[in-house]
């Protein structure tokens, strides 16, 4: 089994987006680089978030969700023509915040900026803000040393139409030096709204280019889709050369690049749909009931699966469980995806994945039998129809995949009627 996860991309960020009824829990994973001091993260929010909404995750979740939901490649040997028929083989490669003084409150109020609260949780300083202007809000943040770009205001109005709260951290520097990490730990909040949504403009302030970003939705019932863009599958299932099984990091990269300018870049792709419970082919063991609700799903009974539960096994029974996975993945950038991304759960349940398909000719001799010779026929003609499908996929060069493959790129297939009536 290979696969091909997030960390493939340079500027990728990681949301799992956790939705019930009006309920989401949000964890972030963002791709900071850089010193912990200039970090900084302001999200907007439907409400004012008390203490206890507010967490600090666990990166070994999001490293666990985005193997589980990775695209993959399966590789399946021939079987021996000569002892047809015969079963196919499938391998599977595999510190507290300082107190506000009255002079700094007034100073926020003749800005129009209100600090509902503020908090230290684990390394971050989070401060919950509202505003009636969102000049006056981009003044605060600078004045309080939050390196904004330009023109911030602009993308802050429209949630301040919407009577959205801000949701401001940065790294409490004492605290990430207490920790020991090398690494920013994800955020995770939990609030109340009617809409189902998450806003990505604000990222675009300060991005290099295009960006890309992996949501894992998890719902109890069924597929997550965008309502404001179009959501399309990936392309599935097509068998690919041999030599793919060393560069499939490489493919899927260029795969996804071309689709994304086949869409006309404004289509958010869906990469896996799956019930949590169990997988077939298995990328990585499904989730736990305890990983899952550390992910914030809470409709769980926590009583059914201690946390010490063994993981399944590599080809598990289909146990369904009421959680379903969609990941999707978005290439934006401010000019292709203006609005930010507002979802619905939908009735379909059926599993899909994107997977790609190796197959390993056999190694036996076309003398063996009479059905050897015919196997060898159509093995040249299949190993063509594999490096077109390539090329379709990613817009690599046929001639060049088919050298890569093996094969002449200048022979003249035989004919497909060929021998018809010998």
């Amino acid at each position: 089994m290979g696969k091909s996860d997030a960390s493939l991309y340079n500027h990728a960020s990681q949301v799992v987006m956790v939705r019930h009824d009006d309920k989401t829990v949000l964890s972030l994973m963002n791709d900071y680089q850089g010193e912990p001091s200039q970090f900084a993260l302001v999200v907007p929010v439907p409400e004012v978030l008390r203490r206890d909404q507010i967490h600090v995750g666990n990166r070994a979740l999001f490293q666990r969700i985005d193997a589980y939901s990775a695209p993959r490649l399966v590789e399946y040997y021939d079987p021996d023509p000569c002892q047809r028929p015969m079963m196919m083989r499938g391998l599977e490669m595999s510190a507290p915040a300082a107190p506000m003084n009255q002079a700094a409150v007034m100073k926020d109020k003749s800005l129009g900026v209100t600090v509902e609260a503020r908090y230290t949780v684990g390394e971050y300083d989070i401060v919950i803000l509202s505003a009636r202007q969102s000049d006056g809000l981009e003044q605060w943040l600078r004045q309080n040393g939050y390196h904004i770009p330009a023109g911030a205001s602009r993308a802050l109005k429209p949630y301040l139409r919407q009577n959205m709260k801000f949701f401001v951290a940065r790294v409490n520097l004492k605290e990430h030096a207490a920790i020991g990490l090398s690494y920013l730990r994800p955020l995770q909040f939990a609030f109340t709204s009617p809409r189902f949504m998450l806003p990505i403009r604000l990222g675009m302030l300060n991005a290099q280019g295009p960006q890309d970003l992996v949501i894992y939705a998890l719902t109890e019932n069924g597929r997550v889709e965008t309502t404001n863009y179009r959501t399309q599958k990936l392309p599935t299932g097509s068998d690919l050369p041999g030599f793919v099984r060393g560069e499939f990091g490489s493919f899927y990269k260029d795969m996804f690049d071309h689709q994304v300018e086949l869409s006309g870049k404004t289509t958010v792709f869906t990469e896996y749909a799956w019930n949590m419970g169990w997988c077939d082919p298995c990328a990585a063991d499904p989730l736990t009931r305890e990983e899952l609700r550390q992910l914030g799903v809470f409709w769980m009974d926590r009583d059914i699966e201690p946390p010490d539960a063994p993981r399944p096994l590599l080809f598990p029974i289909q146990a369904a469980v009421p959680v379903m996975i969609t990941r999707l993945h978005v290439r934006y950038s401010a000019d292709s995806f203006p609005e930010d991304l507002v979802f619905q759960e939908t009735q379909d349940t059926d599993n899909y994945q994107v997977r790609f398909v190796l197959h390993r000719p056999w190694q036996g001799s076309a003398n063996e039998c009479p059905s050897a010779k015919s196997y060898f026929e159509e093995l040249e003609q299949r190993r063509r129809n594999e490096a077109r499908n390539l090329a379709d996929l990613t817009g690599w060069d046929l001639g060049e995949a088919l050298r890569k493959a093996g094969l002449n790129p200048s022979a003249k297939p035989t004919p497909w009627w060929h021998g018809l009536w010998d």
